[in-house]
């Protein structure tokens, strides 16, 4: 949608008197899951900052709530946008509302795969099934992630690997030459297997919740919140 088309959906938010705290348009460019941003940053760039005026105004002449922000979809792990965004949301002294969800959980197999082998063990089972139920697992996010299958390690390749193997495949560094993006794009959307583990999974969590907290704590403050919101890389 165009920022007048929003802008004419913002006044009928406001004339039927909903209190909306977040709008999530859709911007150019492709936003998979877990993985940096697919387009053409300064078309976005623009974008993102025409929406921002357009809320910025639709606040104060609506009289919309003044936390009202724009979301992104699928906006976390986006870091090469996160610098046009900062700068933006500086310039119009805005909040954003940044969704991380998914990222933590992908630090929590990290964290998981690092405290071997109790916790490498879970977190090569969720991938080995994940690959057996690939379909079932992608479907629903079929716009969203974009897989190439060929380049996904087999589940006795990926048996073989120690814990820092499985954690250079999935965290989301691509200066390292061992960072897959379609491994972390089919972990991504596979946090189903981990919910059906039940206690066997959330008490792993607890027994290995200091090196799990270490790696959640900096893909959230140092990868997401700083570049953000403070504008440091």
């Amino acid at each position: 949608q165009t920022p007048v088309e929003m802008l004419f959906i913002l006044a009928a938010i406001a004339d039927e008197g909903i209190p909306a705290q977040t709008i999530a348009p859709k911007f150019t460019g492709r936003f998979n899951k877990g993985v940096d941003y697919v387009g053409d940053v300064t078309t976005f760039a623009k974008e993102f900052e025409e929406d921002l005026g357009v809320v910025n105004f639709a606040i104060r002449e609506f009289g919309l709530p003044e936390n009202l922000k724009l979301s992104i979809h699928s906006g976390s792990d986006k870091f090469s946008i996160y610098g046009p965004i900062a700068g933006a949301l500086k310039k119009f002294d805005a909040g954003l509302h940044v969704k991380t969800a998914g990222t933590t959980w992908l630090e929590e197999l990290i964290g998981l795969a690092m405290a071997a082998p109790d916790g490498l063990s879970i977190a090569k089972e969720v991938y080995a099934k994940a690959l057996h139920r690939f379909g079932e697992l992608c479907g629903p996010y079929a716009t969203v992630i974009d897989i190439d299958t060929a380049e996904l390690p087999t589940a006795e390749e990926v048996d073989k690997w120690d814990g820092l193997s499985f954690a250079s495949a999935l965290r989301h560094d691509q200066s390292c030459e061992q960072y897959n993006p379609n491994f972390r794009q089919l972990l991504h959307v596979a946090y189903k297997i981990a919910a059906e583990m039940g206690t066997r999974f959330s008490n792993a969590l607890d027994r290995h919740e200091d090196i799990i907290a270490q790696n959640v704590s900096e893909n959230i403050y140092e990868r997401h919140i700083k570049p953000v919101f403070i504008g440091s890389p």
